[in-house]
């Protein structure tokens, strides 16, 4: 909205109406608005929640050797996030870009998502919340919607880098004149780094094309469903997941902001994306609520974020990702998330394998793998082997557990940051 009428006041010549055009500059605003934002507003709302008793029941102990210490604990803390990203987004984004559209309409949904399986746990006291085919139902529904905007929008374009020799033999990268609807995307370490959906689908001969998009929309729908659960699961401890998923918006802002750059397109060799400068908008408004969260969910946390902030937070990565044709760089860049629903999906699939086959043997001592480092030894049960039971040697508390995974993250997002080099 802001961005709007100072352009028109530009037309004016009104001193430093012409400031709004920029990036840099609204991007840094967003920033810092989501941060005041979220601090103002995480206040009140956490008072509300206390007044109304909308407050985390004690955990189990078999789960959580600090989950009495947690009861009392407001949740639904994904609703301050929402607020301080949608807020600044709103006012400093140029609302008629697709690309932040989709952005809008991923955080709507996937927070409305959340705030129902919220909502039936704690005001309704239903701790099974909204039933899992559900969640998933809707994660589908919006990788679909996401997808096939990409497809059919027109301005969801890019233009394709080419190489082309020089006089000294040096090969000069530049980009083609025309924007196109694209499938390409970037894989990770390979010097001729773009993979081709409709070249994978080239056995359907004169349909490869249409088969390509049909299988980015799959793609689509397996991203937004599988980081979104993989940030779910994630959020286990206080800060974690929070912290986490603010390093992994650095490295999609830095993507997204040489993505929108025509000469650091060309430098790193990456598709340049006309209109992708108004994710680097969304994304600080992003980091900025994150780090703005973490002032109340850092140890010892006084609100939680609930479904409502985790599922939210993973969709954003993941259709950022998306549509920065970054996707397949997310197995590194959100490698913990991935670790996280992998242990999960070990564990239930082995313990299932071996149901009706007399003592059971798990993996870990508990999944999600965060939970394996807080285990004690004696909440492991006793009519399981463990495969790893002596793995770790002892339990760590949870913070110093969170900061290592936060430190794990940097690693992996600096690793991630790299390939735009290293092929």
């Amino acid at each position: 909205m802001l961005y709007y009428i100072f352009r028109f006041l530009e037309q004016y010549n009104i001193p430093g109406a012409h400031i709004w055009s920029y990036v840099s500059f609204r991007s840094l605003l967003a920033l810092i608005l989501s941060l005041i934002i979220s601090a103002w507003f995480g206040e009140y709302f956490i008072k509300w929640m206390k007044r109304k008793n909308r407050v985390e029941t004690a955990r189990d102990k078999s789960i959580d050797p600090f989950g009495e210490s947690k009861a009392g604990t407001p949740t639904m803390g994904g609703i301050i996030i929402i607020v301080s990203i949608l807020v600044p987004v709103l006012l400093l984004g140029r609302m008629r870009n697709i690309y932040l559209l989709l952005m809008i309409v991923t955080t709507v949904w996937l927070g409305f998502l959340g705030f129902m399986d919220d909502y039936i746990k704690v005001f309704k006291k239903n701790k099974e919340g909204l039933p899992g085919i559900y969640k998933v139902a809707g994660q589908v529904l919006l990788g679909f919607v996401v997808g096939l905007t990409l497809w059919l929008s027109p301005d969801a374009v890019i233009r394709e880098n080419i190489s082309e020799p020089q006089q000294n033999q040096e090969m000069v990268i530049k980009h083609k004149p025309e924007a196109v609807k694209s499938l390409h995307t970037t894989i990770p370490f390979i010097k001729n780094h773009n993979l081709n959906y409709s070249e994978v689908m080239s056995f359907a001969g004169d349909y490869k094309v249409a088969a390509g998009w049909i299988l980015f929309v799959i793609m689509t729908i397996i991203v937004v469903t599988a980081v979104s659960n993989g940030a779910n699961l994630n959020d286990g401890m206080d800060g974690m997941c929070a912290g986490n998923s603010a390093i992994i918006g650095v490295a999609l802002l830095i993507f997204a902001y040489v993505s929108s750059h025509i000469v650091y397109a060309a430098y790193f060799d990456i598709m340049y994306i006309p209109g992708s400068q108004e994710l680097v908008v969304f994304l600080s408004a992003f980091i900025g609520a994150m780090i703005g969260f973490l002032w109340y969910n850092a140890y010892p946390a006084q609100v939680f974020m609930g479904d409502t902030g985790s599922l939210t937070i993973g969709g954003i990565i993941g259709v950022c990702a998306l549509i920065i044709h970054k996707e397949l760089m997310l197995p590194l860049l959100c490698g913990i998330f991935f670790i996280e629903s992998l242990s999960v999906i070990i564990q239930t699939q082995w313990f299932k394998y071996q149901k009706g086959k007399g003592k059971r043997v798990r993996i870990f001592r508990s999944t999600p793998i965060h939970d394996t480092f807080r285990r004690l030894d004696s909440q492991l049960d006793e009519t399981s082997t463990y495969l790893l039971k002596n793995w770790p040697h002892r339990p760590f508390h949870e913070s110093k557990i969170t900061v290592r995974f936060w430190i794990v993250t940097i690693i992996l997002a600096a690793l991630t940051i790299i390939t735009l080099k290293i092929r």
